[in-house]
């Protein structure tokens, strides 16, 4: 997989990605526990905020996705992490993960935060096994969200 820093002619299929995603696991932008907001602006919210978003390209296809959006000085959250539900099972999205916790340390961030569902357990054993330790549990609308975080001070 290539990984490379989105492009403008990447929105509509990162926007179809992201929804497929989270249609695998019964959720929905505006359920009250996600939004995509975010995603009508990427350069905004991501490239010109002190953030990255990334795309990972097989055969020329975008088959994974993810971002770093600024908290603090000191703090960047990883958010949009998918991976096409055709594509899932192969690494993409702990190549993405590697990536983009490699950029946050080039851009100066400390730590690293990240929230999932109890619904993606793909997704919850991905950051543990990339070192993220579990912070907190709490009921968001129809489920439970996951807080996890990573140092990235050695």
């Amino acid at each position: 997989m290539r990984i490379r820093r989105y492009a403008p002619a990447d929105h509509a299929t990162v926007l179809t990605l992201h929804r497929e995603g989270l249609a695998q696991v019964g959720l929905r932008p505006g359920d009250g526990v996600y939004y995509d907001d975010d995603l009508a602006d990427v350069e905004g919210v991501y490239l010109r905020s002190g953030g990255e978003f990334l795309v990972g390209e097989v055969g020329g296809e975008i088959a994974a996705i993810g971002g770093l959006r600024r908290v603090s000085d000191r703090v960047a959250e990883m958010v949009r992490l998918r991976v096409r539900p055709d594509r899932q099972g192969r690494g993409y999205g702990a190549a993405v993960v590697t990536v983009l916790e490699e950029r946050a340390v080039e851009l100066g961030y400390h730590a690293l935060r990240a929230d999932t569902t109890v619904k993606q357990p793909v997704a919850m054993e991905l950051y543990r096994s990339s070192g993220w330790r579990e912070l907190d549990r709490r009921v968001t609308g129809p489920t439970v969200t996951v807080y996890f975080g990573k140092s990235l001070v050695r």
